[in-house]
C-alpha cells in the first residue's frame, strides 16, 4: 500500500498479508499480518507453510495460539514469527465474533464507547515549516495531544522543533516525543536535559528496544516518563522490561506481538504491574481492543496512514476519529477486509 505521506525516503509503502480461515461448517474469518518495510515475504512464507501446516485440522478457535507459538518457536520466539502468527489469530477472533453475530469488541466485553486519540506523525524528515503545518492541522482537527519524531543528529534541531510544536499546541495540550531508537544512553540523557522543559508526556523509544538495562538507567536519570513496546514481541519481553524498571508506558503493537490473544495477556500484565498501556498504530484494530480495557487509553492516529485513508478496505470499519476522539467501529467481527 503506497503511503500518501512517506515515513522517510526508504519507507514509502506498507505491506499487508491478508489471512482468511474457513472452518468445517464453511464459516469464514478474516485477519491480516502487517509490516511497514522489512519481512513481508518471510511473513508470507511462514503463513503459507508452517502456520497453515499447523492449523489445518485444529479447532478454529483462538485458543490454539499457544500451541502455534510453540510450534514456530524454533524459528524465533518473536518478531517475524509473531507477526505471521497474528494473521491466523486475528482471523480466528473475527470468525469467533461472526459466529456470535457480534463485533470482537463486544465479544470480549466493551468498557468504553469512545477514547481520546492523539495525532501522530512519522516526520523527522519534514522541514520545520512542514512540521509546524502538521501541528497546526492537528490543532485545527481538535486533537488535545500529538506525538512527533525527535532524534536528529544535532540536538539543537530537535530543540527548535519541539519548541515550535509546543508553541503551536500551547500549554494545555499534551505533547509526546518519539526518538525511534536513535540515541544511546549518554545522548539520550543529554537530549532529555534540553527537551524536558517543554513538558513532554513521554519520550518513546529513546534507546534500542533491546537495551533494557540502558532504559532502566535512563529512567533513573530523567523525570520524563519512558514509553516503548512496538518492537517487543512477547509477554515475557514486556514482563522483563517492566520488572527491570525500564518503562512507564508499554506500547504493544497488536500484530507484532502475535494478535489479540497475546495482546490481552500483555494488557493484563500491565494492569497487574501498574504501568500505563497505549497500543501502537493500526487504529482500525487498536481501537477495538482499547475499548475493552478497564482503564481508558490513547488511540494513535498517524496522519493519512489508516487503512481506510489509504483506500485499502472493501468498506469502512465504522471507526471515526473526530475532535480528538475515537469512536465507533464494526458491527460484526473485526470488520477489516482488504480490497
Amino acid at each position: 500500500m503506497p503511503l500518501s505521506r512517506p515515513w522517510g525516503a526508504d519507507v514509502t509503502e506498507i505491506h499487508v498479508i491478508e489471512v482468511i480461515v474457513t472452518d468445517s461448517d464453511g464459516a469464514t474469518g478474516f485477519g491480516f499480518s502487517w509490516t511497514p518495510t522489512i519481512g513481508a515475504h518471510a511473513v508470507h512464507q511462514l503463513i503459507a507453510h508452517d502456520i497453515t501446516d499447523f492449523a489445518l485440522g485444529k479447532d478454529a478457535d483462538p485458543q490454539i495460539w499457544k500451541g502455534a507459538w510453540r510450534h514456530l518457536h524454533e524459528a524465533g520466539g518473536g518478531g517475524i514469527t509473531t507477526i505471521a502468527l497474528a494473521g491466523l489469530d486475528l482471523a480466528l477472533w473475527d470468525l469467533a465474533a461472526r459466529r456470535e453475530g457480534k463485533s470482537v469488541t463486544d465479544l470480549l466485553g466493551r468498557t468504553h464507547d469512545s477514547l481520546p486519540a492523539y495525532g501522530s506523525g512519522v516526520n523527522l524528515h519534514y522541514s520545520l515549516d512542514e512540521l509546524v503545518a502538521q501541528a497546526e492541522r492537528w490543532v485545527a482537527d481538535g486533537f488535545q495531544a500529538v506525538k512527533f519524531k525527535v532524534g536528529s543528529p544535532d540536538i539543537a534541531r530537535d530543540v527548535a522543533r519541539v519548541a515550535a510544536v509546543r508553541e503551536v499546541l500551547g500549554p494545555n495540550r499534551t505533547l509526546m516525543i518519539d526518538a525511534n531508537q536513535r540515541w544511546d544512553l549518554e545522548k539520550a540523557t543529554a537530549a532529555m536535559a534540553q527537551l524536558a522543559p517543554f513538558e513532554p508526556a513521554w519520550i518513546e523509544e529513546p534507546l534500542r528496544a533491546d537495551d533494557i538495562a540502558g532504559a532502566a538507567e535512563l529512567r533513573k536519570r530523567i523525570d520524563v516518563p519512558i514509553a516503548f513496546g512496538e518492537n517487543r514481541h512477547t509477554v515475557y519481553q514486556f514482563r522483563d522490561a517492566i520488572d527491570a524498571g525500564a518503562v512507564d508506558v508499554i506500547q504493544p503493537n497488536i500484530v507484532r506481538v502475535g494478535g489479540i490473544t497475546p495482546f490481552l495477556e500483555i494488557a493484563a500484565l500491565a494492569a497487574d504491574r501498574g504501568v500505563g498501556l497505549a497500543p501502537h498504530l493500526l487504529p482500525e484494530l487498536s481501537s477495538q481492543l482499547a475499548y475493552t480495557l478497564p482503564v481508558a487509553t490513547w488511540v494513535e492516529d498517524v496522519e493519512d496512514a489508516g487503512f481506510a485513508q489509504l483506500g485499502a478496505l472493501v468498506e469502512p470499519t465504522g471507526l471515526t476519529i473526530a475532535d480528538g476522539v475515537a469512536s465507533g467501529g464494526p458491527a460484526l467481527g473485526l470488520g477489516i477486509r482488504f480490497r
